[in-house]
């Protein structure tokens, strides 16, 4: 009888893949920090995590059995959500982190929708129990009226009390963890090539281009070749999560490789191959292969303002794009003319120097000396930034105030011409009726018949109970119109000031 998949003996269970998700301050590091009995929180700028991270733990469950876990740690700021889509799209589990103070906010039902885009379960983790403003009763109601229907409140969704500062019930949410791996099942053949995703990359001014991989199935040992999308890099410095150079990675292990003809692209799936030639015969086949599409400049009469963005890691450089897609004007429009990780260097600045009103946007990177002297010179703007929505902040500015103003009309008042009582030259002398709003001495107005235009004018005198008066808000007055437009008794005129906006 022939062995099945799961009898033979290079087909193993795999460590779970496990993504903390949730929104901001809700204790997402907080949690991880205690799992890891490390201090990464106090690192973070803001105390936000702001880049797709990768962590393996050890845990011991209640019977005594050692296991691993892989735990993904995402960004809870709204612009980081291509991050935590990556984030749920790689792992087998997730665990939607909520706060016993605040309930379910925005944030957490955006990183809901992530997990159920990935089809992968997920286990509730209500945080923060031991603050003095925790509720767990309106915690839970608050999670049922968002349709999430957690184990004892008619669902079917587990849930654990937890204290990520203390660690109260973290033991119990990694036991469930684990619990939940196994009816899952996760399999991995170790007689196969490694593949997996890139879920980080960066250029590192010292060991040049890096990136972060999380291996999926199989085996990526020294001496092979990684390739994902069409770049590729020899397996001579692997490490493991804790920067620990390690020979050999097995499914579910995050890895950091060095040594990358080009910085992978975030979310690129990669493969494992066994020489440089099959590398390169398959990037070149890729490109080959590759849709020709001819690049599509939208055409449009709205000024442009240039942006290049420099940040340390290409999963930042999709926020901060996406931050930019907020800002929609019928006046502007933002265009981002290069993207890069790395230091800002003088090239940065001399490719945005001929456009006029071009910034140069740095996320958790500076600019090196040279640059500074030549925007300097060349007058381009240059500022950098290590938490997210202090850039968003700043570009939201920057955007004003390099968007042109114009003149609007905005309507104050309007009235019915009830008689016409003279004209001289091309002063007309008039009764009237407010119908909203108020006119003023010396206003312009446009002078209406059935809705159509016939032109303008402006009121020269305006009288109330026989008196001259600077304003009229309501009821019949006189006025004087200076217009060369014939004025007739059924008329409208229309009162406006002019606005700089």
């Amino acid at each position: 009888m022939p062995k099945t998949k799961q009898s033979q003996p290079h087909i193993e269970a795999r460590t779970p893949i496990v993504v903390i998700m949730g929104h901001i301050d809700h204790g997402k590091s907080t949690l991880l920090d205690y799992i890891r009995k490390t201090n990464v929180v106090a690192g973070e700028a803001g105390g936000i995590t702001q880049h797709l991270s990768a962590y393996r733990v050890e845990h011991t469950t209640k019977e005594g059995a050692s296991k691993h876990i892989t735990f993904l740690d995402t960004p809870g700021h709204e612009a980081f959500q291509k991050m935590r889509l990556r984030g749920a799209d790689v792992a087998d589990i997730a665990v939607l982190i909520v706060s016993a103070e605040d309930g379910v906010k925005p944030q957490t039902l955006e990183a809901l929708v992530s997990i159920k885009q990935a089809g992968i379960p997920y286990i509730v983790a209500i945080n923060k129990i031991d603050k003095p403003g925790a509720d767990l009763i309106r915690t839970q109601s608050s999670l049922i009226e968002h349709e999430i229907y957690i184990e004892g409140m008619g669902g079917d969704i587990s849930w654990v009390p937890i204290s990520a500062k203390s660690g109260q019930g973290v033991d119990d949410l990694l036991d469930i963890l684990l619990l939940t791996a196994e009816l899952a099942e996760l399999k991995t053949d170790t007689h196969a090539k490694g593949i997996g995703s890139v879920i980080e990359g960066k250029l590192d001014g010292k060991r040049g281009n890096t990136a972060t991989l999380l291996v999926k199935d199989g085996v990526v040992r020294a001496g092979d070749f990684v390739v994902a999308g069409t770049t590729f890099a020899p397996v001579r410095i692997m490490e493991d999560w804790s920067g620990k150079s390690i020979k050999e990675a097995r499914a579910s292990e995050p890895i950091g490789i060095v040594g990358w003809n080009d910085t992978p692209k975030v979310g690129d799936t990669f493969i494992t191959v066994s020489s440089k030639k099959e590398a390169e015969a398959l990037i070149l086949q890729r490109k080959t292969d590759a849709p020709k599409t001819a690049v599509q400049n939208t055409p449009s009469d709205l000024p442009t303002i240039p942006l290049l963005i420099k940040a340390d890691v290409l999963g930042t450089i999709d926020a901060i794009v996406h931050e930019l897609d907020k800002y929609t004007s019928d006046r502007v429009c933002v265009r981002v003319i290069g993207t890069g990780v790395g230091t800002i260097t003088a090239n940065d600045v001399q490719s945005v120097s001929a456009t006029e009103k071009a910034i140069i946007v740095g996320f958790n990177v500076k600019p090196d000396r040279s640059a500074l002297d030549l925007a300097e010179r060349l007058g381009v703007a240059i500022e950098t930034f290590d938490i997210i929505y202090k850039l968003s902040e700043w570009l939201e500015t920057a955007i004003k105030e390099r968007t042109p103003q114009k003149e609007e009309e905005r309507i104050t008042g309007k009235a019915k011409i009830l008689k016409h009582f003279s004209t001289q030259k091309n002063a007309h002398v008039l009764g009237g009726r407010l119908e909203e709003g108020m006119l003023a001495l010396n206003q312009s107005v446009r002078i209406m018949r059935r809705e159509l235009e016939l032109g303008r004018g402006v009121i020269k005198n305006l009288q109330q109970q026989k008196s001259n008066t600077k304003s009229v808000s309501d009821g019949e007055f006189g006025m004087q119109i200076d217009s060369k437009v014939e004025i007739t008794p059924g008329d409208h005129i229309e009162a406006f000031d002019i606005v700089v906006v």
